[in-house]
């Protein structure tokens, strides 16, 4: 009998960390990569520096998914959440997006929000699926890249709800 493949097991080999100094060059290059507008080796700093919440998940030693999630009384911003293209379509996304949640909710965050380019048909997918709703629209939020013009940007808000208890 023929035994379909595991969908879960590119997840089961992520090893997740808090992104640290050494990672930022790496992490900054890898950004350069996947955006037409990327966060800069400063911006990446800067967030270490303010204390937010940045994490990492390694596959075979090597960084495919990371992200940079701010913290706030009663609320988080997810800014920033990337998965390298070769790792794509694997559940890493989703998988870095829930330990932020989870994050937010211990650090007693009741909604999280985030900006993402109307144009990201896949984020805007992964973020509604995971309950995000769409709130607002932020014209031209990302500036024109070469020929290409600037782009709106979706404003959207997740209420965080802690899971309900079971009884027995």
């Amino acid at each position: 009998m023929a035994s379909l493949p595991d969908r879960f097991a590119a997840l089961r080999r992520v090893a997740w960390r808090p992104m640290a100094r050494a990672d930022l060059g790496y992490v900054a290059a890898l950004e350069a990569q996947i955006h037409a507008s990327p966060w800069t080796l400063g911006n990446f700093r800067d967030a270490l520096a303010a204390g937010y919440s940045a994490q990492v998940g390694e596959r075979d030693g090597r960084i495919v998914v990371f992200g940079v999630m701010m913290l706030s009384p009663g609320e988080a911003q997810l800014l920033n959440l990337s998965v390298v293209p070769d790792a794509r379509r694997q559940g890493l996304g989703g998988a870095l997006l829930e330990r932020f949640c989870d994050d937010a909710l211990r650090c007693g965050a009741e909604q999280m929000f985030l900006e993402v380019r109307v144009g990201n048909a896949p984020a805007i997918a992964l973020y509604e699926s995971a309950g995000f709703t769409r709130v607002a629209r932020r014209a031209a939020y990302y500036p024109a890249v070469g020929q290409s013009p600037a782009e709106d940007a979706l404003v959207m808000r997740l209420v965080l709800r802690r899971p309900a208890a079971t009884g027995a």
